[in-house]
């Protein structure tokens, strides 16, 4: 009964920190000049992706043996999973449910496109390394992967520049008694909303594991299903709140920038810090994320437009691997 206590409060300081990162993101955003497209697939991205890159880490690092390096390389690839099939899934829902229509999203498709494409190409390269016969091979790989998120952001930002909306923002929750808050005070209200979520995150996932454990799952199921469906809370939440606000482009980066991160950077400490060896169940799951993935990107490539019934297909892919992973632990 405690844990159940402890899930719901740490889901509503989740929101509670979502909703101020939402809000100083987009005025760091307008202060830099830069466009929706950079904002949601570099800041909002790889700041709401502390809570999901912290467990793999720590896992690694701290795990003993190889049941640290089982639950690291279950928290990886389960970041990248979770967001192309559950949290797609989620914010076509959200965009139906608000706009009563299955009308296609507004946002700026070449964003969009730009972030599906790395991540098809990135991930599926972390997915080659665990065929290749030497470590030196996997840290070349590791190596590649980083430098390729590096090209990734020079590339965003460079096409995002200048690229402002100039829209009327809500004011900054920390001053708003100003039309135009001040860059430090910005900042803090970023840093404490991240705060609260990491915060929030690991009491959800603190909570969650003993209930996972007590019913019987798997150390390598709870580290790719139970604990990313916790850690990208914040992702979904930040996701759903853009959406009810119209503003897309936002809602789908911090998705999709999110997934080109999760896909390089923290592919690449697993690939370099374990034996980076994907068994079946691994694999599968990281095949069921690109084929999520390709499909709203072959939308784009072909029509030029999302819509929120194409995201809904990604909860079809999450529970294609559920009856995988059920019928596994049958035999």
């Amino acid at each position: 009964m405690r844990d159940i206590g402890m899930l719901i409060i740490s889901l509503g300081i989740i929101l509670i920190g979502a909703e101020a990162f939402t809000n100083g993101i987009e005025w760091l955003g307008k202060r830099l000049r830069l466009g929706a497209g950079a904002v949601g697939s570099i800041f909002a991205a790889v700041g709401t992706a502390l809570p999901e890159t912290m467990v793999p880490i720590m896992a690694i690092l701290g795990g003993v043996g190889p049941e640290g390096a089982e639950i690291g390389i279950g928290a990886i690839l389960g970041a990248p999973f979770m967001l192309a099939t559950v949290a797609f899934f989620i914010t076509g829902v959200s965009a139906l449910v608000f706009r009563r229509r299955n009308l296609p999203l507004r946002l700026d498709p070449k964003v969009v496109n730009h972030d599906l494409q790395f991540f098809l190409i990135v991930y599926f390269l972390a997915i080659v390394a665990s065929f290749l016969p030497t470590q030196n091979l996997k840290n070349a790989t590791a190596v590649c992967l980083v430098a390729a998120y590096g090209v990734y952001v020079y590339q965003t930002i460079r096409d995002c520049k200048d690229d402002c909306q100039h829209e009327e923002l809500a004011p900054l929750y920390m001053e708003r008694n100003s039309n135009f808050p001040s860059t430090g005070m910005i900042l803090v209200q970023i840093t404490l909303a991240l705060v609260a979520i990491v915060f929030g995150a690991d009491r959800f996932v603190n909570a969650v594991q003993p209930i996972a454990v007590a019913i019987g799952v798997p150390v390598f199921v709870l580290s790719l299903i139970i604990t990313p469906i916790a850690t990208e809370l914040p992702e979904k939440f930040n996701s759903v709140l853009w959406v009810r606000k119209g503003k897309d482009t936002l809602a789908m980066g911090n998705l999709t920038g999110a997934m080109v991160f999760q896909s390089s950077v923290i592919p690449a400490i697993g690939i370099a810090l374990t034996p980076w060896k994907l068994d079946p169940l691994a694999l599968w799951s990281a095949l069921l994320a690109l084929g999520a993935a390709v499909i709203p990107f072959i939308s784009l490539r072909r029509r030029g437009e999302i819509l929120p019934t194409t995201l809904l297909i990604g909860g079809a892919f999450y529970l294609t691997f559920i009856w995988t992973v059920v019928r596994f632990s049958i035999h």
